[in-house]
This record gives structure tokens, C-alpha cells and sequence, in this order.
């Protein structure tokens, strides 16, 4: 996998979005990262997604992923994208 097939994309939600729109993108499947960080820049949780490993990795950060959004009004998602 090239790093030329890498795409970043940077999505403003509000905190109880969040969660939903994490959900959505972790089942497009071409999703290699996700960040989630505040208002102010500052990295919350990231969330690695390697082929094969998104279920069972996945869930315990979607949980804590539930916790931080009672902390955020607005957030940033960055998305690190595969082209192929």
C-alpha cells in the first residue's frame, strides 16, 4: 500500500453526533485511522483500524468513545483514508 493512496479528511461534528458518525465510517471499511480531538486541537482518542481486527478492537474505544463525547460539545474527526 502506497502512501500516495492516503487521503486525510477532517469532519466538525457536535458531541452527540459523534458517536454515530464514528459508527458509519468504522463499516465503510476503507478507513485505516480515526482521531477524535476538542475544540482546541487537543487529540481525545485514536483509533487504529487494521483489516480484520475492526469488531473485536473496536468496541471497548466506542465505549470510551461514549464517555468522551459528555465532554465535548464540538469535536474533530480526522479520517485517514485508503484510496484504492
Amino acid at each position: 500500500m502506497s502512501e500516495d493512496n492516503v487521503r486525510f479528511e477532517e469532519l466538525r461534528v457536535s458531541g452527540d453526533e459523534l458517536v454515530a458518525k464514528v459508527k458509519e465510517l468504522v463499516h465503510e471499511g476503507n478507513i485505516r485511522r480515526i482521531s477524535i480531538r476538542n475544540e482546541e486541537g487537543k487529540m481525545l482518542i485514536d483509533i487504529p483500524l487494521t483489516v480484520g481486527v475492526v469488531g473485536a478492537l473496536v468496541k471497548p474505544k466506542l465505549v470510551a468513545l461514549g464517555a468522551i463525547v459528555a465532554l465535548v460539545t464540538n469535536g474533530t474527526i480526522v479520517v485517514e483514508k485508503v484510496e484504492e
